[in-house]
């Protein structure tokens, strides 16, 4: 086997990819698992199930791991967590899409900044357009 997979520029992966981490979090209880943080044995208990339940060759296995824990990391940031707060369940899915197409280098992981900033947009609930009908004059 080669060893040519790049810490510094991990591959980009399919939403669903991660989204499957997602659903091992939320299936096995640990939802708020972005808010709250995860300790080390949780974190290895997800990735021995990455490794035993995803379908995919072991790069994209690989990336989808290190890329979980980018995420995890990045949730460590106060206006993210507050972000979640607000905006409810509905950010993991928008997280798991932000995380799966950004660029990763390992050493430095995901920007708070610009992950908070493409969460707020996604997660952002539409403004309803009311549209103005005339009505009709009395005569």
């Amino acid at each position: 086997m080669r060893n040519d997979f790049n810490l510094a520029d991990v591959p980009v992966v399919e939403a669903s990819d991660l989204g499957f981490v997602i659903k091992l979090m939320v299936d096995g209880g640990q939802g708020l698992a972005l808010l709250r943080g995860m300790h080390e044995s949780e974190i290895r208990d997800i990735e021995d199930r990455i490794w035993a339940e995803f379908q995919g060759s072991s790069d994209t296995r690989l990336a989808v791991a290190l890329r979980f824990r980018a995420l995890l990391q990045v949730f460590g940031s106060r206006r993210l967590k507050a972000l979640f707060l607000e905006r409810g369940f509905r950010i993991l899915v928008a997280a798991a899409r932000e995380a799966a197409a950004r660029p990763l280098n390992v050493r430095f992981g995901f920007s708070s900044q610009r992950m908070l900033t493409a969460l707020d947009l996604a997660t952002a609930r539409q403004a309803t357009v009311v549209e103005h009908h005339q009505m009709p004059m009395a005569a």
